[in-house]
């Protein structure tokens, strides 16, 4: 009864936090009509700054380290970002009225990390004064890209099996044909497919279906979320940014992440209406899916926390990376990858419900259950 009792204290005192209010606060007044606007363009610079200040605080925190330290939790990790892509595929896919392909993106989506999230966690980490390790930002990408490329390819993958499934009923249908092929259908006789292996080449373009594998890569890394964080890092590792990190990129980064926090209020509540366009399911799985993937991104850190004394705070960071969706590197990465995947689908989920569900339940959550098993 104590724990619950801790647990719920503990919960409703996050919810007031300054980050999850402006967050709240973001929502209550675009469901209120508010007019209120803050242009692209400076979201993107405080997204910039914000990622850039959380690399650097990884390289700074790497360099000062022992590697040895981050070996377990970035394979957990990297485990996590491609598992919650097949639990989307064999969950979310079997559905009614839910498209295989579609599932797979939402499941990507929801494998890679919102830096915006994380970098909510990590403020409310250092109000609740929970240590963790400064290098825990720097699994952002071990997630990430994993859970992208395997999306990705596993789409790919279905698409093409799809296509031979069809391919293959055609010749079916035409070998219980008595019509004779009419002489219109080729424009020349040699082009007349021999074997079924040459029909299966003609049909799939004589392999161009197949999946590359490191321009998903080359497109993550390039992406502008990844770019600052791993530019960050690498400032972090290799020069000596201390004075500026101290004196300006330090004293910046709560309020500008206030900002962007009610920014994304209004976002998202703007967005519940794109989920009208899809499956009723979606909800269910944009509730429920980021509290699940928080869980056993937790379970694993437990692992790792027991294993090699790795952090509770450093456990409710994989936590939330794990809970969280991306919101800015993935989107554009899933529709050059994935073009035949409804983006209203996945983006709607993600943007809509996800994102609020992973701020302002599951930090929270996670939270709570690290300082109560914490102590």
């Amino acid at each position: 009864m104590d724990f619950l009792s801790n647990f719920l204290m503990d919960f409703v005192k996050q919810l007031q936090s300054p980050t999850l209010s402006f967050l709240i606060g973001g929502m209550v007044i675009a469901a209120l009509g508010s007019q209120l606007q803050i242009p692209e363009s400076i979201c993107k610079i405080i997204v910039f700054m914000l990622l850039i200040k959380i690399g650097l605080t990884g390289g700074i925190a790497i360099r000062n380290s022992n590697l040895t330290e981050m070996i377990l939790p970035a394979i957990f990790s990297v485990a996590v970002g491609i598992l919650i892509v097949f639990i989307a595929r064999y969950t979310l896919a079997r559905l009614p009225k839910v498209k295989t392909v579609d599932a797979i993106a939402t499941g990507g989506l929801f494998g890679a990390v919102s830096g915006s999230t994380m970098a909510a966690a990590l403020t409310l980490l250092e109000e609740q004064k929970i240590p963790y390790e400064a290098w825990a930002g720097a699994l952002y990408p071990f997630m990430d890209i994993p859970a992208l490329v395997t999306a990705i390819v596993v789409a790919n993958i279905y698409l093409n099996k799809k296509k031979r499934k069809e391919a293959t009923y055609a010749v079916a249908q035409e070998s219980f044909s008595k019509q004779p092929v009419a002489a219109g259908d080729y424009s020349d006789p040699s082009d007349y497919p021999t074997s079924r292996q040459e029909y299966f080449s003609k049909q799939q373009g004589s392999g161009n279906n197949r999946v590359k594998i490191w321009p998903i890569v080359e497109e993550s890394l390039q992406g502008p979320a990844l770019s600052a964080m791993l530019l960050g890092v690498a400032l972090g590792l290799f020069a000596r940014p201390e004075s500026v990190y101290e004196n300006f990129y330090d004293p910046l980064f709560r309020g500008l992440l206030s900002i962007l926090m009610l920014v994304m209020g209004m976002e998202a509540w703007s967005r519940i209406g794109e989920l009208r366009k899809v499956a009723q399911w979606y909800v269910v799985y944009s509730i429920i899916a980021p509290i699940v993937h928080g869980f056993i991104a937790f379970g694993l850190g437990m692992i790792a926390h027991y294993a090699t004394g790795f952090s509770m705070g450093g456990v409710v960071v994989l936590a939330v990376i794990a809970a969280s969706s991306s919101d800015i590197s993935g989107p554009p990465t899933l529709r050059a990858g994935i073009p035949s995947a409804n983006p209203s689908a996945y983006i709607g989920a993600s943007t809509a419900i996800g994102t609020p569900v992973a701020i302002g339940l599951c930090i929270p959550l996670f939270l709570g259950l690290a300082q109560t098993i914490g102590g």
